[in-house]
């Protein structure tokens, strides 16, 4: 009998320990503003990728991988976000980055990943440097400051606008595409009034001061949503009523929160993007319903891209995966079969990555807000649609 016993403890620690060598852990981590003005967006861009995982990672549990998220908070903050690459490519276990939302974050912090091989895909970042580079590791699902700031000059002109005033927030991302709209504008025929740079978020008298004074039909303001929303309130409070225009970093509903009626006076606000609203595209309606029941609410602009991401990192995982014998792969394989996908259905379209790392085709959008209630963000009008290849 005691023998019995020895023999099958023997075989059940054989079993244990074959059990542990197949039952693998790896992570794909996101980087995103989990805390501080711009949370509600970076949030769900974590949110996206998490439900991602949870619904999509079967294939790889088959293959013996069990996969967890590593969510990392870079606070919109370049040096934040290189403290978390450098903790993130220490890590073995992570082969994947989904992230970030700020491309002036994500341009230093992918620096980190290009010298550890490891893959970034990102749903939000358009600054064109970040696939200019040339970089293998690094790929994103969304168009590029270089068009999107020509097709908000291109829909200002299609309004008959004449004169603008062009203002960024200084960061790479607002003063890109500011700089963008300015050239595009200027072509066009629209008369530039005046550009600049503030850091400022509270007060802009004496920024708005020189603004009004020239009369622009539209003010374009290149930056995030916490600092363009107070300051086309505080313009409308002081007897604005042109156009407002600006971009995909606008596009959160904390806007409205922040720029309440103001933004509906006058001639209006408008934005463009590179993420409509998730129910915009084909394939996201089971994506908003499973969205809305985990999480409570609608998601937020980038949170369907987030999904999308983790999705194309998941499955390049498996292929690698598959190649090196059904076990966990290397980081450059994962590199490498990332870029090797074709056709790849996301819930937000079919995607191609090109040399680069850009869609060979991406959308665009403008969009009209329509309402002062944050929770009907996502009803905003959306006024056009367009699809444009990136720059060769």
């Amino acid at each position: 009998m005691r023998r019995s016993v020895l023999v099958l403890i023997a075989v059940l620690a054989v079993f244990c320990m074959a059990f542990s060598v197949q039952a693998q852990t790896i992570k794909i981590a996101t980087q995103s503003p989990l805390s501080g003005g711009m949370s509600a967006v970076g949030t769900d861009i974590k949110n996206g990728a998490q439900l991602a995982i949870e619904q999509l990672s079967g294939p790889l549990a088959k293959l013996g991988i069990k996969v967890e998220l590593a969510p990392f908070d870079d606070q919109g903050n370049p040096d934040t976000g290189v403290a978390n690459a450098k903790s993130i490519v220490a890590d073995p276990a992570i082969l994947a980055i989904v992230g970030h939302y700020n491309s002036g974050v994500q341009i230093p912090s992918s620096e980190e990943y290009h010298a550890a091989n490891l893959v970034n895909i990102s749903p939000a970042n358009t600054n064109p440097k970040v696939t200019e580079r040339g970089y293998v590791e690094v790929n994103r699902i969304c168009g590029r400051d270089d068009v999107q700031g020509s097709v908000g000059a291109n829909y200002a002109n299609s309004k008959g606008i004449k004169s603008a005033y062009v203002l960024h927030d200084k960061t790479a991302y607002g003063q890109g595409i500011a700089e963008y709209f300015k050239r595009e504008a200027e072509r066009l025929g629209i008369k530039v009034l005046g550009f600049s740079g503030t850091e400022e978020k509270a007060n802009f008298d004496s920024i708005l001061s020189p603004i009004l004074a020239s009369k622009p039909q539209v003010i374009y303001f290149g930056g995030m949503f916490d600092q363009s929303a107070v300051l086309f309130k505080q313009a409308r409070q002081k007897g604005y009523m042109g156009m407002f225009l600006s971009d995909d970093g606008f596009d959160a509903s904390d806007a409205a929160k922040i720029g309440g009626a103001a933004l509906l006076q006058g001639k209006g606000t408008y934005y463009s993007t590179v993420a409509g609203p998730a129910s915009m595209y084909p394939g996201t309606a089971k994506f908003v319903k499973d969205f809305k029941a985990k999480f409570g609410s609608e998601p937020q602009p980038f949170a369907a891209q987030a999904f999308d991401c983790t999705a194309i990192a998941l499955k390049a995982i498996e292929n690698a995966a598959i190649a090196a014998g059904k076990k966990v792969p290397a980081r450059a394989d994962v590199v490498k079969a990332v870029r090797a996908l074709k056709d790849f259905p996301g819930i937000t379209g079919k995607m191609n990555f090109n040399s680069k790392g850009d869609l060979v085709t991406a959308k665009y959008f403008i969009i009209q807000v329509t309402s002062a209630d944050p929770a009907a963000w996502s009803a905003n009008k959306v006024d056009k649609t367009l699809d444009i290849a990136p720059p060769k």
